[in-house]
Formats: C-alpha cells, sequence, structure tokens
C-alpha cells in the first residue's frame, strides 16, 4: 500500500487538533477514487483505532525489557500516570464520538486505561492480543545485561523475526496474535472509533500492518511512552470490497516533541 509523496502524509505534522486528525476527510470527487490505493476511505464510515502507549514504569526509565501478563508486571510511576492523564485530557473533547475504551491486560496498560476511561466516561474492554511481547528470561534486564547473560539468543533475536527470547516469543508470534486482535477489534467495533491502550512491540505491528511494510519495520520505529497514534480501517479497493488501512496520525504527544529531548 503506497501513500502520497510530500509533507501530506498522514502524521507528518503535529496537528493542531486532535480532532482535526482523526476525524474522516472529507470526499471530493477528486478525492474519491483514492481509497482505491489506500489513502482513505471511498464510502462508508470507517473504524478509527486510536492507539495509545501505556505511560512509563520503572522498567521504562531504565530501559528495562518489560514484557506482557508474564513478566513482573510493574505499575505505572508517578510520572507515568501524569504522561496518560495529559493524553486522556487531549482526547477528552471526542469522548462522544468513542464508541470503547480497549486495553492490554497487563498491569501497566490497564492502569493507564483507567485514566483514559474516566476521562472519556467508558469502562474498560480487555483483548489479550494486544499485550506486549513476553521476553521470558530477559525480563527486568537491560540490553547490556542481556547481551553479557544470554548472548547467543540475543544474536538471533536480532537476526530473525523468528526467534525468541529464552521462554519469550518470537516477533512472528506477537504478530499473529496482535492480528487476531484487530479482526476481533474490527468485527466489533466496525465503523467506530475506538482508543486502544497498549504497548510498544503491538502498535509498531499495527502500524508495519497498516502501512504494508514487512515486519522489519518495527525496528526502524520509535515510540514514545503515552504517545498517540492514529490509524483507520475501510472498505476499499477497485471493488470497495477490500479491507484497507491508513496511519493519520503516529508517536504524537499532546504540547511536546514527537521525538524525546536525548533524540533531537
Amino acid at each position: 500500500m503506497t501513500q502520497p509523496p510530500g509533507s501530506d502524509f498522514p502524521g507528518s505534522q503535529q496537528p493542531d487538533s486532535l480532532i482535526e486528525e482523526v476525524e474522516d476527510p472529507e470526499q471530493s470527487p477528486a478525492t474519491r477514487d483514492a481509497g482505491h490505493r489506500g489513502w482513505s476511505g471511498p464510502g462508508g464510515p470507517p473504524t478509527t483505532v486510536i492507539l495509545v502507549r501505556h505511560g512509563v514504569t520503572a522498567h521504562t526509565v531504565h530501559k528495562r525489557f518489560s514484557g506482557g501478563l508474564a513478566s513482573s508486571n510493574p505499575a505505572l510511576s508517578d510520572e507515568g500516570r501524569e504522561q496518560v492523564a495529559a493524553a486522556a485530557a487531549w482526547l477528552k473533547p471526542m469522548a462522544a464520538d468513542i464508541d470503547a475504551v480497549i486495553a492490554s491486560p497487563v498491569r501497566r496498560t490497564m492502569e493507564s486505561a483507567e485514566i483514559i476511561a474516566a476521562e472519556l466516561g467508558h469502562e474498560i474492554e480487555v483483548e489479550p492480543g494486544f499485550a506486549e511481547m513476553e521476553f521470558g528470561t530477559w525480563d527486568g534486564l537491560t540490553f547490556a545485561e542481556v547481551a553479557e547473560k544470554h548472548k547467543d539468543e540475543l544474536d538471533a533475536w536480532l537476526g530473525s523475526l523468528d526467534a525468541a527470547p529464552g521462554g519469550g516469543e518470537s516477533f512472528r508470534a506477537v504478530q499473529a496474535r496482535v492480528l487476531a486482535g484487530l479482526d476481533r477489534l474490527l468485527a466489533d467495533h466496525a465503523g467506530k472509533t475506538v482508543v486502544v491502550v497498549s504497548h510498544v512491540t503491538p502498535i509498531k505491528t499495527l502500524v508495519s500492518h497498516v502501512v504494508g511494510a514487512p515486519l522489519e519495520a518495527v525496528y526502524r520505529m520509535e515510540l514514545t511512552p503515552a504517545s498517540v497514534t492514529v490509524l483507520s480501517f475501510f472498505d476499499g479497493g477497485r471493488d470497495g470490497d477490500e479491507l484497507m488501512g491508513s496511519m493519520r496520525l503516529y508517536n504524537a504527544r499532546p504540547g511536546a516533541d514527537v521525538l524525546p529531548p536525548s533524540r533531537l
């Protein structure tokens, strides 16, 4: 799936209004054929997925591997709660248009979803497919510690999407369950706008999927805590019956630079 060149690429600029970025663009005669190429839906309401990464935990701050339910499952820090509260306030003007708040069952995403759901006036739906990759014996270790203690496993993991940490999951395994979770979401909330609170690996996997990039693209994305990414899914193609998608926004945060200061 290709995207038009230039500065109008979805997500290339910080929006003045999150509502402006999420709402479906008006279909003029000049843009109706765009749905055949995947730029926007040619007809019918899209399913809009607002992906929010959880806020920071002690593991995030110290750059430690932190997996799903089989991990040490750290809680949000005070800073993490503040980050998520800011994202929730950014989303609040859209509350009437949001159909559901869906969360990974992991502690840090559930705590983040509780803050967002309270702001938007929703209960939380749990979707295990959007849980973080399980890192097995690497959980709680830094990259340097893994390189020292599990060098062969790390080399294999970095060299193959099918390799997994000891007792953990591969990128391919995560992709399969994330896309199964997406299928369930699209079936249950077709044509609606939903908030999904998830993690780095599932969000980057969904972005790779929607833009038609190989899964290796997950290595080339950065995603900051409590950032917002927006994807749209719609029926397109020449006959209007092919499920397609587009990325509307990536790694955005209210009142902040998209990249963390250390990367500027």
